[in-house]
């Protein structure tokens, strides 16, 4: 496995954090630790609160300096999580519970997306209603990232099986050509990142099947780090953990100052709009009825066993664990 994952991280893009709050000296006075978070993906507005948080001085005062990393896919996100390449990593909850159930040691540290934004992209004009509107279409997706797995299983909950559509395996950038240029009739994606820049470069409405309203939801991207970590540095666990927390919290409060912390990111980061409304789209699917009025990334108990037997029921897991399995409730967000 170590030298399978030899190569992994060095591969992904490091994108330095900007603003004024990410020196090395914490607020308390002292050195502030240098950390990396590896994202699921290429930063977009989903991904402001942790610019904001640096910008705004808040991982700083924890006495943490931030790095964070592009990602290529939350199934890698969560395997270099757990090989210990990255401290802390951004992921879906799917993708870390296929890897635990495949003996990668990582456990999610809160999962702040509690409703997942998985959905089948398209253009309004395609006519696509409902999941058996699919039969016959061809499907934009991309290996290693996380609907790679919950597809069949959003496919099986509604009726249909994979043999229904015709899968074609495209990088993230060409996923959504192939859409724009009517290569392929529809893209797997979240609702709060690809459809909002198609719309913006094809000046077409886009149209969504989201996974939530046709059955299958399940928790969707959190904080995640290896076992070793929490067994070596849980103080600094925990300092992540409290630091992320207020900044999802204080860029909920100030949206649009969240979405410009991130310019300059990433060469392929969306226009400001576009950031703006992934980020708007990102503020709708902290909770489910279990944590209405808690602070993001505060998880309940039962929402996580609600999950973990969708998992297990649409095949994305054979067994179901306890949520301890996958979830470090003794660091994960309070309030």
């Amino acid at each position: 496995m170590k030298k399978l994952l030899a190569g992994l991280l060095p591969a992904l893009l490091v994108v330095t954090a900007c603003g004024g709050g990410g020196g090395t000296t914490s607020g308390s006075g002292g050195e502030a630790k240098e950390v990396t978070l590896t994202l699921n993906w290429y930063p977009y507005g989903e991904h402001a609160p942790f610019y904001y948080g640096v910008k705004q001085g808040i991982y700083s005062k924890h006495g943490i300096n931030l790095k964070i990393q592009a990602g290529q896919g939350s199934g890698k996100t969560v395997t270099a999580t757990g090989a210990g390449q990255t401290d802390f990593g951004w992921a879906d909850t799917s993708a870390l519970a296929t890897a635990v159930e495949q003996g990668v040691p990582a456990k999610s540290i809160g999962v702040f997306l509690q409703t997942t934004p998985a959905s089948v992209q398209f253009f309004t004009d395609k006519n696509i209603k409902k999941p058996e509107d699919l039969k016959g279409k061809s499907v934009a997706t991309t290996a290693g990232d996380a609907l790679t797995k919950t597809f069949p299983a959003f496919l099986k909950q509604n009726g249909m099986q994979e043999s229904d559509v015709s899968v074609q395996n495209i990088d993230p950038a060409g996923k959504m050509a192939a859409v724009i240029s009517n290569r392929t009739d529809v893209l797997l994606g979240f609702a709060s990142d690809q459809g909002p820049t198609i719309k913006e470069k094809s000046g077409k409405d886009v149209g969504y099947l989201r996974f939530s309203e046709f059955g299958l939801n399940y928790f969707s991207n959190g904080l995640l780090t290896s076992k070793s970590m929490l067994q070596k540095d849980p103080e600094l666990v925990k300092k992540m953990v409290a630091a992320t927390q207020e900044a999802w919290a204080e860029a909920e409060k100030a949206p649009e100052a969240a979405a410009e912390s991130m310019k300059g990111a990433a060469e392929q980061l969306p226009s400001p709009t576009v950031v703006l409304e992934q980020f708007k789209t990102t503020l709708t699917l902290l909770h489910t009825d279990a944590t209405k009025g808690k602070a993001p990334g505060v998880n309940s108990v039962d929402d996580w066993k609600k999950t973990i037997e969708t998992f297990q029921r649409t095949g994305i897991i054979k067994e179901a664990s306890e949520p301890s399995a996958y979830w470090e409730e003794s660091v994960a967000p309070k309030g």
